[in-house]
């Protein structure tokens, strides 16, 4: 099996086990918005409902004879009808090659089958999506486009960095992202790319996608630590002295992590790859559904 068709089948196999959440996210939509749980705020022509006017509002956008019958001005909202567009960034940084002995998959591999299941689903709900790499930036749909991201996600990356940020990305006005890195590299490249992405009022979530050792640190004795791309070498003559300090760091990271994923309106979770892959994905298509409403 060549990879590209065993990285598709890993993905479908795992967004196959989500037809009672899809079946769920379809009455939960039908019952809120009405029409198939694609009913949210746009640039359609169908009405859909009156909200408060905000800050940033323009005056054309005022419902003026709605407002006249109260003491509020009221903004007159119209249904999406058109499909929004999700930007995928599964991190393809040296970093993201490892997997310690008894794992099955790397990170990366994991980062990778988690967006192209993610696509799969997106596109049973005729969505479009988008690889965040420089040389795969078209917009996708359709079991087509399902194909071309398989296939550009197994294509190997010539010359890759330590560690990985998201690449820029000309977001279209209210789409969404979906960002899955280990994000041990540099923070305020990540927070450039939020910030980028807030400006468009783009909405998404953040999964730190780590390897169960990189949470446990089960080292003990001389130990000689080396990143992956052999950058960075450090023998430790006694790793287990090093455990608190490094757990410390880990968490003081995510907390970091999610305080940037909260001011920036995303959502921060974590997976490990020891675990399957269906519940983060679960958790992903959901809030992306959240997202395209509230965002």
């Amino acid at each position: 099996m060549n990879p590209a068709t065993r990285l598709n089948a890993d993905a479908s196999a795992a967004s196959a086990a989500l037809p009672p959440l899809l079946a769920e996210a379809e009455r939960a939509a039908a019952a809120i918005w009405g029409v198939h749980g694609r009913r949210s705020a746009g640039s359609g022509e169908t009405f859909w409902q009156y909200r408060h006017a905000q800050p940033g509002d323009s005056l054309g956008s005022i419902d003026w004879r709605r407002s006249g019958r109260s003491d509020d001005l009221y903004v007159r909202e119209t249904e999406w009808e058109t499909a929004q567009t999700v930007f995928l960034w599964p991190d393809d940084s040296a970093s993201m090659d490892f997997a310690s002995k008894g794992v099955e998959t790397t990170k990366g591999r994991r980062a990778a089958v988690l967006a192209l299941a993610a696509a799969i689903l997106l596109e049973r709900g005729d969505e479009r999506f988008a690889l965040m790499r420089p040389d795969a930036g078209r917009i996708m749909q359709g079991r087509t486009g399902i194909n071309r991201l398989s296939n550009s996600l197994s294509l190997p990356v010539d010359v890759r960095a330590e560690t990985g940020a998201p690449p820029e990305a000309a977001w279209p006005m209210g789409a969404r992202g979906v960002f899955l890195s280990d994000f041990f590299g540099d923070l305020d490249a990540l927070s450039k790319a939020l910030s980028a992405a807030v400006a468009r009022r783009v909405r998404g979530v953040l999964v730190q996608v780590v390897d169960p050792v990189e949470e446990a640190f089960p080292y003990s004795g001389r130990v000689l630590f080396e990143s992956i791309g052999g950058a960075t070498r450090y023998d430790a003559d006694r790793a287990e002295s090093l455990r608190d300090a490094y757990r410390e760091k880990l968490e003081a990271r995510r907390i970091a992590l999610k305080e940037m994923a909260r001011q920036a309106g995303w959502t921060f979770a974590i997976h490990r790859t020891d675990t399957p892959a269906t519940p983060a994905l679960m958790m992903i298509y959901q809030t992306l559904q959240a997202k395209r409403v509230s965002g």
